[in-house]
């Protein structure tokens, strides 16, 4: 990995920066151990996800100060009039020095890389495109492939909300996944899959292209969206099955919408009227949050243009073509020839590609950035 080249005044304006982490950091745990927050187990739980996924940052931080003391230290007893202690002092130097620049260049790329949404869980929408029924084979298939990549990561998956198709597929399939590290590894799923394959009911054998969407929602906690109970509008309704049968008798299902922003959720899957709406005020929230967040992040293009892709669902950035065994992600230019064993959930080496494409490319854009990070 290349070594990153700043300035003195460049570094200690980012170490002011990191300076100010740690002091959230130490925040953080105050408050974890208040009473009143010990009392409050939401709001314990999203301050334990917000400080660890700091650790990572502020354990570094502390090692540079810790190494950069030494360093310090020895320099001193370079420039003294022991002489022995000065040649000590000299390899002790030759020996310090690198790991400080390391542990510097480490920093600059958490710094750069920072995922604000690590500590969260997500909220998977999936929905058949273009392509008929074929495509919600496929959007089956997707969830087919994100669940079993889930359980290989010891993430748990709940279905909230599944509108099935009349050959086994998904209209539309909503999806909470809870476990370490899940935004960071899923959120460049966001936008629209196409798929190239000889559908079972094609009986010439030609191949056809469908298209599903995908959208990964950050899961917003209660306590952090104020999402007011008079702008949102409830109705009740009986729950209907495939072909308009009745699934129950009662009015069970529940259809939220958010008056300010025009969102609608409506879940009908449970029995239970309470856990319907349990349900959709929890995936409500979640799409409000990203709604505002992705007003914010169009007002910083020069964020946005760091990232990878743009995550609407309208964006093209996979194509997955089952006659050639091939996997396409259009933007990182990656080709890989084991579809077969991708669809199964074997994501790794698609997930890890575009961290490591994302990550030199969030350190390239903070080194042009106005922190003025280049020598």
């Amino acid at each position: 990995m290349p070594r990153i080249t700043v300035n003195e005044q460049a570094r200690l304006k980012f170490l002011e920066k990191l300076a100010a982490v740690e002091a959230k950091y130490a925040e953080l745990e105050g408050r974890m151990s208040d009473q009143e927050t010990i009392a409050n187990s939401a709001l314990l739980t999203k301050l334990a996800r917000e400080y660890g996924a700091l650790t990572h940052t502020i354990d570094t931080y502390r090692r540079l100060k810790s190494v950069e003391a030494d360093l310090s230290g020895a320099r001193e007893l370079a420039e003294g009039d022991d002489r022995e202690m000065a040649e000590m002092a000299a390899v002790e130097i030759k020996e310090l020095q690198p790991k400080v620049e390391e542990l510097y260049d480490e920093l600059i790329r958490l710094f750069a890389t920072e995922d604000k949404e690590a500590h969260r869980n997500v909220i998977m929408e999936i929905r058949a495109g273009t392509g008929g029924e074929e495509a919600a084979l496929f959007a089956n298939d997707l969830f087919s492939m994100y669940r079993h990549y889930a359980e290989k990561q010891g993430w748990t998956v709940e279905v909230m909300s599944a509108s099935p198709s009349e050959m086994g597929g998904f209209k539309e399939i909503i999806v909470a996944i809870n476990g370490s590290g899940v935004h960071r590894k899923l959120r460049y799923e966001s936008g629209g899959h196409r798929v190239q394959r000889v559908p079972e009911t094609e009986t010439q054998g030609r191949i056809h292209t469908s298209a599903a969407t995908v959208a990964v929602l950050p899961e917003a906690e209660e306590v952090e969206v104020d999402v007011k109970r008079e702008e949102v509008r409830e109705d009740t309704y009986r729950a209907g099955g495939p072909g308009g049968q009745k699934v129950n008798k009662t009015e069970s299902a529940i259809r939220l919408t958010h008056l300010p922003t025009g969102i609608v959720v409506a879940i009908q899957d449970e029995k239970s009227q309470h856990k319907n709406r349990a349900k959709a005020w929890k995936i409500l929230r979640s799409r409000i949050y990203d709604h505002f967040k992705t007003i914010a992040a169009k007002e910083r293009q020069q964020t946005r243009s760091s990232q990878i892709g743009s995550g609407d669902r309208s964006e093209r950035i996979r194509t997955y073509n089952f006659p050639q065994n091939r996997l396409t992600d259009h933007r990182i230019n990656l080709t890989l020839y084991n579809l077969d064993r991708i669809i199964l959930g074997d994501l790794d080496a698609v997930i890890d590609a575009l961290i490591e494409y994302d990550s030199d490319q969030r350190v390239k854009a903070l080194l042009e950035s106005d922190l003025a990070l280049k020598a």
